[in-house]
């Protein structure tokens, strides 16, 4: 058990000695298919791409006046929560926001500071959102990246739509994806660790539960009955508990800022946290990941580092 804990912690650092960067690389524009599948896809490493949509309406139009003559009577789905943390650790439950409907201009007054409301609110409903709930602006982007869409040969899963308040906060977690997050206004703040890091990333089981606003304006957190627990992340990469998860000590986060007209590809299986700008507009691009032999290994070393527990 001890070489398997010394071949695990020696994993990451040889990671970051053959092909890791030390911090997120800007192109000035989009490459071809076959050299973006070749510098960034296949090594599974993260870059920011300049002027990769400048051709969209999206980013001289979408302003809360633009939204509301266009979508303002649309009723969308926004998550709710107390403290800005949707899907994320609260106690010893993980915690999904309420999901409320309400048109979008009711949204914008909140975000706005028009209406005072208790709660945060966030637009964050991950499964196509821009293209089911908002279609009407659509003509205002693209469906899909051309160029994404050779390199991998299919169309994205899903097209999502964001925008939420400053106190908003995604917490750190992976994703199946080969993600282009593109920023329309405001920006976004990025904490990004490698797959190779997963031996000095905590996770723990949780019973899952959401939160439900009362009428008296409290939350309170409610329990989904008959639901297998959920393996999430319980270190919070802002003020990491080092004393608790010593080896998160061994990490090399990347941070990253992502503004107004840059795209950020996120490969698939990085961890990854976000913060955003107050009223920051996004639209994102979910490629569904190759189940190759890269998820291969990402599963065996995640299996060895569940079986030996702490490094």
């Amino acid at each position: 058990m001890d070489a398997v804990k010394e071949c695990l912690r020696d994993f990451p650092k040889e990671a970051r000695e053959l092909y890791l960067n030390d911090a997120v690389p800007y192109l000035d524009g989009p490459l071809s298919s076959l050299q973006f599948y070749r510098d960034w896809i296949g090594p599974n490493k993260p870059c920011i791409i300049r002027n990769a949509f400048s051709d969209w309406p999206a980013l001289s139009k979408w302003n809360p006046t633009y939204l509301r003559e266009k979508v303002g009577s649309k009723v969308i789905s926004v998550a709710v929560t107390p403290n800005g943390y949707a899907d994320a650790i609260n106690g010893n439950r993980f915690v999904m926001p309420e999901e409320r409907q309400m048109t979008f201009t009711s949204l914008l007054d909140i975000v706005e500071g028009k209406v005072k409301s208790s709660g945060v609110f966030y637009v964050q409903k991950q499964c196509s959102n821009l293209t089911e709930e908002l279609p009407e602006l659509t003509g205002d982007v693209k469906t899909h990246i051309p160029w994404m869409s050779e390199a991998l040969g299919k169309k994205p899963d899903a097209v999502n739509f964001w925008l939420g308040e400053e106190s908003a906060v995604t917490s750190m977690h992976k994703d199946h994806y080969e993600n282009l997050y593109c920023v329309i206004s405001g920006q976004k703040e990025f904490i990004l660790l490698p797959p190779t890091d997963r031996p000095f990333i905590p996770y723990e089981l949780y019973q899952s539960a959401t939160y439900r606003q009362k009428e008296d304006g409290i939350f309170e957190i409610v329990d989904e009955e008959d639901s297998n627990k959920v393996p999430w992340i319980p270190l919070d990469p802002l003020n990491p508990d080092y004393e608790r998860y010593p080896s998160y000590r061994l990490t090399k986060p990347l941070h990253c800022t992502v503004k107004a007209g840059e795209m950020l590809y996120l490969p698939s299986l990085w961890f990854h946290h976000v913060r955003q700008s107050h009223g920051c507009i996004a639209v994102n691009f979910w490629y569904d990941m190759e189940f190759d032999i890269k998820y291969n290994y990402f599963q065996l070393v995640e299996s060895l580092t569940n079986a030996v527990g702490s490094l």
